[in-house]
C-alpha cells in the first residue's frame, strides 16, 4: 500500500496566493533558454484554475546566448517552474497530470517537462509540441541516448489530458509512462534517474526546434486541472 500525498493541488492556478505557494516565474535559471522567446512575468496569467501563457512578437530585444550561440529574441512569452524539486525515492514516484491546450503551429514550442537541478541529465519531456502537428514524449539519458515517441496531436484548439507516471524500478533507474486522453502512449526508462532532483517547468518557447519564422499574432498555451501526487511506500 502506497502513501499518496498531494505536492501541487489543482487549486494552484486559482489566485496569486495559491500560485505563490507552489510556483515561481520564468525558468529556474532565468528568462532565456534555447529559442526565440524571452520569458516575462507579464506574459503569465492565471485565474479560476486556468493558467495562460502568451507569446507576443517584439523587436529590439538583446540577443539570448545558449550553448555559446547567440539567438535572436523575437518574442516575449511565459514560463513558470515549481518551487518543489522532484526526486524519486525508494519504491516511490510521482504522477504529473493536467489538461493542456497547446498549439502545433510552426515556430511555436510549448512544453511540460522535468529537468535536472544539479547536472544534466535527467530530463523527461512529459509533453512537448514543436510546431509539427505532433506531440512528443521524450526521456533523455544523455544527449545522444534518448527515447522518444511522436504522435499526431488532434484538435490543438481543444484541451487534452496528459499524465506522466514516474516510478522507481531498482533504486537506480525509473520507469516513465506517458498517457494522453487516458491512453498509454509510451513507456520509457530513465537510466540512473533515481534520487536525482528535477525541476518541473511549464513554458511557451518559440522558434528554435519548432522552426521559424513563428506566427506574428499572439500565441496562447493554456493549462488547467494540473496536479502532482507523490507515492511513497
Amino acid at each position: 500500500m502506497h502513501l499518496v500525498r498531494t505536492i501541487i493541488p489543482k487549486t494552484s492556478f486559482n489566485s496569486q496566493s495559491d500560485f505563490d505557494t507552489d510556483w515561481n516565474y520564468n525558468y529556474p535559471w532565468g528568462t532565456d533558454h534555447n529559442g526565440g522567446a524571452r520569458m516575462s512575468k507579464d506574459q503569465v496569467k492565471f485565474s479560476d484554475g486556468l493558467l495562460t501563457l502568451t507569446a507576443k512578437k517584439v523587436t529590439g530585444q538583446p540577443d539570448a546566448v545558449h550553448g555559446g550561440q547567440k539567438i535572436k529574441i523575437n518574442y516575449l512569452a511565459g514560463a513558470i517552474h515549481a518551487k518543489e524539486h522532484f526526486n524519486v525515492s525508494r519504491g516511490g514516484g510521482y504522477d504529473f497530470t493536467g489538461e493542456f491546450k497547446a498549439t502545433t503551429t510552426k515556430g511555436t514550442w510549448p512544453a511540460f517537462w522535468l529537468t535536472a537541478v544539479d547536472s544534466w541529465p535527467p530530463e523527461i519531456d512529459m509533453a512537448e509540441w514543436k510546431g509539427s502537428g505532433k506531440i512528443s514524449f521524450n526521456t533523455f539519458n544523455t544527449s545522444s541516448i534518448l527515447s522518444w515517441k511522436d504522435v499526431t496531436y488532434p484538435t490543438p484548439d481543444q484541451f487534452h489530458s496528459i499524465k506522466c507516471e514516474v516510478r522507481d524500478i531498482n533504486q537506480k533507474d525509473v520507469s516513465v509512462k506517458f498517457y494522453m486522453d487516458g491512453s498509454l502512449i509510451a513507456t520509457q526508462i530513465g537510466g540512473g534517474f533515481f534520487g536525482k532532483p528535477m525541476y518541473l517547468i511549464i513554458n511557451l518557447q518559440m522558434e528554435g526546434s519548432s522552426g521559424s519564422p513563428g506566427p506574428s499574432s499572439d500565441t496562447l498555451y493554456q493549462v488547467r486541472n494540473l496536479e502532482v501526487l507523490t507515492y511513497n511506500p
